[in-house]
């Protein structure tokens, strides 16, 4: 997708931006293109396609630093942004931390961009008529005719893309990353027999296309809107609470935030002094596996050009890791790990092969979380509140649907009160986390 003449004129562009005065600097040239096709009842509602190409530039000039994006990319035009933007680096106020990573730290194995296999050779040859084909056979219009409630909308969205970035600087590093995706998501509206309307989605997406099959999705989309027919609030109280894995990643991204070297350092995070300390159930194992071939969110490198790494984040309920990346690193006096997790995957626990229905069962009774609406967390305190649906369970089974409830606690006694993990977490998904299961939660209705 980068062609040959783009990565010259990028290496004529860090030329340029260190004649004008840089001592150090990075390039990252991005390209992308995107068609989609977009439903309607069973009808084709839109088309679109979009295409960008940019260039991202970190300069490093006199001790300061300052970061600029341009997306017109011919020579004359390149010479006069670099001028004024090398110019404005000299405006800021020094900062001694501000460097490149040291060339030890950075990737050396992102030549090609095709080391981990996500860029599919066929996304070249998906004609407009494909897609139209695909979103128009992943819709379920008019729906059923059998059920006592009626679908009344159907919002379909077929689409696939392609990302390529090419990162340079100069202290020599090149590393490429280039990646498909093909994905389709719906969300249908049911109404039922006493008029209320209820709505469910679901989506699939994949980098290889052949891997990717739409044709479920519709029909998982109408489970979640009947499914929440009726649905009322459950008696506040203390539950055991199940977390669908669609959802569970809500209950980690506060973590891993908070396991940043910047919220640490800015004294903004519930896990500052976490490194090393066991803080959390010994059944939580968080590692980054980023290099995962084939699954959307692998990558070789961050955006500096930092190395990713298969690490444990934690590991039996122990912090092994916190994100730092150089500027971070610098301040801190700490050596540089990455910038953040790229592929974060939770591991089962306590047995191998453990579904959603086994967690219920061993619950026993509880409420089955299967979406967040709203709500917040505080990043320094660790303390949250969220909206949520899903249904109420007993004897591992489901009881009747629940909604207009809020779930509030803490999330290291949340996660201090883990009682397993499964082994269902969706590859298409940014954040591998399976399905959840906590003890002694706080709901109120």
């Amino acid at each position: 997708m980068i062609n040959s003449e783009e990565m010259q004129l990028t290496r004529e562009a860090l030329r340029l931006a260190l004649a004008k005065g840089a001592q150090h600097a990075r390039i990252t040239l991005s390209k992308s293109s995107e068609d989609l096709v977009a439903t309607l009842n069973g009808e084709v509602d839109r088309v679109t396609r979009c295409e960008d190409r940019s260039m991202n530039f970190a300069l490093f000039v006199d001790g300061r630093f300052g970061s600029f994006s341009t997306n017109k990319l011919d020579p004359a035009a390149l010479d006069r942004f670099l001028d004024q933007a090398v110019e404005m680096v000299r405006m800021l106020a020094p900062d001694e931390f501000r460097k490149l990573p040291d060339p030890q730290y950075t990737a050396a194995n992102a030549r090609s961009g095709q080391e981990l296999g996500l860029c599919d050779p066929v996304y070249g040859h998906v004609t407009a008529a494909m897609r139209r084909d695909a979103a128009l056979a992943a819709s379920v219009w008019p729906g059923p005719a059998d059920k006592d409630w009626k679908l009344i909308s159907e919002e379909g969205e077929y689409a696939d893309s392609r990302y390529d970035s090419w990162l340079i600087d100069s202290n020599g590093l090149e590393c490429r990353h280039t990646e498909t995706s093909f994905d389709y998501g719906v969300e249908v509206t049911v109404q039922a027999a006493d008029g209320q309307k209820y709505s469910g989605y679901w989506w699939d997406a994949s980098p290889i296309r052949e891997r990717f099959d739409a044709a479920g999705v519709g029909a998982m989309a109408l489970e979640q809107a009947a499914g929440r027919i009726g649905a009322e609030p459950a008696p506040s109280g203390r539950y055991n609470m199940v977390v669908s894995t669609e959802v569970a990643s809500r209950l980690v991204s506060p973590i891993l935030n908070a396991l940043n070297a910047y919220a640490i350092q800015q004294h903004n995070s519930f896990l500052a002094d976490s490194l090393d300390r066991k803080l959390f159930h010994e059944g939580m194992t968080l590692v980054d596996a980023p290099h995962i071939p084939g699954q959307a969110g692998s990558r070789l490198f961050d955006s500096e050009g930092l190395a990713t790494h298969e690490m444990d984040i934690i590991r039996a309920g122990t912090v092994r890791t916190w994100f730092i990346n150089t500027y971070m690193g610098g301040k801190m006096g700490m050596t540089p790990t990455v910038e953040g997790a790229s592929r974060p995957r939770l591991l089962g626990w306590p047995r191998a092969g453990m579904r959603c229905s086994d967690l219920l069962e061993l619950c026993d009774d509880g409420i089955y979380v299967t979406g967040f609406n709203g709500g917040n967390c505080d990043g320094a305190t660790g303390d949250f509140s969220y909206g949520i649906e899903g249904f109420l369970f007993r004897g591992g089974r489901i009881v009747r649907p629940v909604g207009e409830m809020l779930v509030t606690g803490n999330f290291i006694p949340l996660w201090q009160g883990l009682l397993a993990v499964a082994d269902d977490a969706r590859p298409c998904m940014s954040k591998l986390i399976p399905t959840l299961a906590f003890s002694n939660v706080d709901f109120s209705g």
